[in-house]
């Protein structure tokens, strides 16, 4: 284990979070809320000493970089992340409770939207943006954006394809173009480029500067940290549409937005996970519209509802128009389905995803297939191109560590005494990043109805789940610290 390279890893991205915590600081000074600025003045500078510490220590390294270190690297970066993140909530006293704090910051950087606020508009809006912004950073991912600014010294050693395949999402993770860095860079101005389309649009509605900014970023990330109690339902249609639109649009797989740039358009259109996202999202609108039809006074405002709360289950983002867990059980039943699939892979959605669940799909259906003539030999193909047996079963693996995590959670929860709708849809929606589950943790509610211990188990839940599960198990395993 190359300890040090991981601190001098550790070191940057550390340093980055103290950098991105600048415009929070302005803001607070710009608004005079002098408790917020201390707040983020003293955790930047915590920071950095502890940088300097750890630059200091791990300056002089060797550069061997493999995937067991890239997955620790990852999985310890984002907990730190995390504790450095939460300081400016507890500090301030906006949220007294350093575990809520962390559970709050926690949601943010991994898109997941789950508060333990009551009364969202009663924060200041350097710790409104704070929270929004963590959204866009964890959504793309830190150490990918650390991988597309900073420059290396020397040979990367292939640490750069290490960490993005521990960060990124989905089944298997490849290069845009040969070289990861600028695979990285392309990601990002993707990322950006829609990110200001995405405020453009929802400023032409009249939407204030600070609000778009806020609301822009936690689409973004399909985080759903929104800067009002009820989410985006105060909104104008014209707005909850933009966010309907652009929801979908951060839940496609980006390499599908890079091939659109060169030109390859045949391949975006023959895109078979591209197709399930898409079917699934009309499907569940035409049946969710014709299920609630009697609910709302229009056939507009039925598909307004039903397309606006399709598209943050299915991309995770968990922005809300309407009271959803009013809905009947045969539309719960949908966005559960819904929660559990998640967006595309290669997106800043969570979930299972589509990738991963249509290799499984096509995994049973060879299967049978199997049995039924032995002697023949039989692949599976996703888009014409045979998958490989190890992505297969990295597949399977992941399906059987999310069935264990899952239910163990939910036994875990059940402690606070709950009901078991509320304690199953909690802990779906964390650990598939979505934020709003049902019954007590709805979209009009918030988690502050569990306990500490509960709240611990959904802050691992919600890492688990954004890391793709693994970065996180192996902090835990002890076979990952002993030298080889």
């Amino acid at each position: 284990m190359n300890y040090k390279m991981i601190g001098k890893l550790m070191a940057q991205i550390q340093l980055l979070e103290a950098v991105f915590m600048v415009p929070a600081l302005i803001i607070s000074l710009y608004e005079r809320n002098i408790s917020a600025a201390i707040s983020f003045i003293i955790s930047i500078l915590l920071i950095v000493i502890i940088t300097g510490i750890l630059r200091l220590v791990c300056g002089n390294t060797q550069k061997r970089f493999y995937a067991r270190e890239g997955m620790v690297c990852v999985g310890l970066s984002w907990i730190m992340m995390s504790i450095y993140g939460c300081l400016p909530f507890y500090l301030s006293k906006e949220i007294p409770s350093f575990i809520d704090a962390l559970f709050e910051i926690v949601s943010g950087f991994t898109t997941t939207g789950a508060s333990i606020l009551s009364n969202v508009e009663g924060l200041s809006k350097g710790m409104l943006y704070w929270r929004s912004f963590s959204h866009w950073l964890g959504g793309m991912g830190v150490l990918v954006f650390l991988l597309a600014v900073i420059p290396t010294e020397g040979k990367s050693g292939g640490f750069t394809m290490h960490l993005l395949r521990a960060e990124s999402p989905g089944p298997n993770v490849g290069k845009l173009v040969p070289k990861m860095r600028q695979t990285a860079r392309i990601l990002y101005l993707i990322y950006i480029l829609l990110t200001v389309l995405d405020f453009i649009f929802l400023r032409i509605g009249n939407m204030s500067t600070f609000e778009a900014v806020c609301t822009a970023l936690g689409t973004a990330g399909t985080g759903g940290f929104g800067v009002k109690n009820d989410s985006i339902a105060s909104y104008s249609p014209y707005l909850q549409n933009v966010c309907t639109v652009f929801m979908l649009l951060f839940g496609v797989n980006f390499s599908c937005y890079y091939l659109l740039l060169i030109k390859q358009f045949k391949a975006v259109f023959q895109d078979e996970e591209l197709h399930l996202y898409f079917g699934l999202v009309l499907g569940s609108i035409v049946l969710i519209a014709w299920n609630v039809r009697d609910m709302y006074g229009s056939l507009g405002e039925t598909v307004r509802h039903a397309a606006f709360q399709v598209a943050s289950i299915i991309t995770t983002t968990g922005f809300a128009t309407t009271d959803f867990d009013l809905w009947p059980s045969f539309s719960k039943s949908i966005l559960l389905f819904l929660m559990v699939i998640g967006a595309s892979a290669g997106s800043t959605g969570g979930g299972l995803k589509c990738g991963r669940a249509l290799l499984l799909i096509k995994s049973l259906r060879r299967n049978i297939r199997q049995i039924l003539n032995p002697q023949k030999v039989m692949v599976v193909r996703n888009n014409g191109q045979m998958i490989s047996e190890k992505v297969i079963e990295n597949t399977y693996a992941y399906l059987v560590a999310y069935v264990v995590i899952v239910l163990f959670s939910i036994l875990a929860i059940s402690v606070d005494g709950e009901s078991l709708t509320t304690n199953i849809s909690a802990v779906i929606a964390c650990f598939n990043n979505i934020g709003p589950g049902f019954d007590a943790v709805g979209a009009t509610c918030n988690y502050s109805v569990f306990g500490t211990f509960s709240k611990m188990v959904l802050i691992l839940d919600m890492l688990a789940g954004r890391l793709e599960i693994f970065p996180v198990l192996l902090l835990f395993s002890k076979s990952t610290w002993v030298r080889r």
